[in-house]
């Protein structure tokens, strides 16, 4: 009877460790421009949007430049077409790897201003 508690919790454990490790790998973390060029992994890159950027029809890729809270700007390859609400955005988030001197996005997330700031009323 003990022996079959013992295996019972010997699994739970095995599976607890390999959830928290499958977890852990799917996490993307947030850098800067530098440090995004220095790492291997996938990673998040968070930019000021410079220019409206470039759309090549003919490879389907979109191409533009972001700059950090640091300053430094980077070219950012997006395999994909323009988002919508790309010329509203103020910042945009870019998820990917650095490689060939540019950041390939695989994916991008659009930070338009807010449409619920508050306006300035005259009273």
């Amino acid at each position: 009877m003990r022996s079959k508690y013992i295996i019972g919790g010997a699994i739970i454990v095995i599976f607890t460790v390999w959830a928290l490790l499958s977890f852990n790998s799917s996490l993307t973390p947030y850098v800067s421009i530098d440090e995004a060029k220095a790492s291997d992994k996938t990673v998040q890159v968070k930019g000021e949007r410079l220019g409206n950027g470039q759309f090549n029809l003919d490879n389907n890729r979109f191409t533009f430049q972001i700059r950090d809270e640091n300053g430094v700007e980077i070219e950012v390859v997006y395999d994909g077409p323009k988002p919508g609400n790309f010329d509203q955005a103020s910042h945009v988030v870019c998820i990917g790897k650095y490689k060939n001197g540019k950041f390939h996005a695989k994916d991008l997330l659009v930070k338009c201003p807010s449409k619920y700031q508050e306006e300035g009323i005259d009273v």
